[in-house]
């Protein structure tokens, strides 16, 4: 397919030009991303209030958690942003085998992120920290701090898991050449992968480096 026919199959009804239906796209996203952040600022909000009442208490919850999955998975997710705005600005230079080859590498970084937190998640169980009957430490704050680490990092893990399949259904597309490199598809997914892993950068100093220093 020629670079003067790929934005004619790339543009979609209602819109004119390419360039409008991107600004759309983006915008709709951003509109997304705004109650996103709403939802995480709350939970935060939530963690700052109740770590101010029992600071004591969750400094030494957090120094249970696993600090070498955590910074494994930060590392894991830095890699894949690079990766995916790779992807993004190769599609949209027309470069096909480079945007393959690096949403491909996003996906195996998404879902080694996901295999990590896996493993954490089965150390902490057999270690009895999931807050309920049974519970491993004896301060209650620290049932607290630690429902707060289950909800942060399991809505977190969720949309991870959103964005692999988002990923993985442009590469279908792009190699198959269904869907035009183009498109504001592959932007608007990138945008979608940076906040996940932004949201990641203010989990992993609050539940993981929090009582370590």
């Amino acid at each position: 397919m020629s670079a003067v026919a790929m934005p004619a199959t790339a543009l979609r009804k209602p819109w004119r030009s390419l360039r409008r239906q991107r600004e759309a796209a983006g915008f709709g996203l951003w509109v997304f991303l705004g109650s996103e952040v709403m939802f995480f600022a709350c939970a935060l909000t939530g963690y700052a209030v109740y770590r101010t009442l029992w600071n004591a208490d969750f400094l030494a919850a957090a120094r249970e958690t696993n600090v070498v999955y955590g910074t494994l998975n930060t590392a894991i997710l830095l890699t894949s942003s690079l990766t995916m705005a790779v992807a993004a600005e190769g599609a949209r230079a027309g470069l096909r085998r480079l945007t393959l080859a690096c949403l491909a590498a996003t996906i195996a970084f998404g879902l080694a992120f996901l295999v990590v937190k896996g493993f954490e998640y089965r150390e902490d169980i057999e270690r009895h920290l999931l807050p309920g009957p049974g519970f491993a430490l004896p301060a209650p704050a620290a049932q607290i701090f630690f429902a707060f680490y289950w909800l942060l990092t399991g809505v977190h893990a969720l949309h991870m898991t959103i964005g692999l399949g988002v990923t993985a259904t442009l590469l279908w597309q792009a190699w198959r050449r269904s869907r035009p490199l183009r498109s504001p598809a592959f932007e608007v997914a990138g945008l979608y992968w940076h906040f996940v892993d932004i949201v990641w950068i203010f989990l992993y100093p609050l539940l993981y480096l929090a009582g370590r220093a």
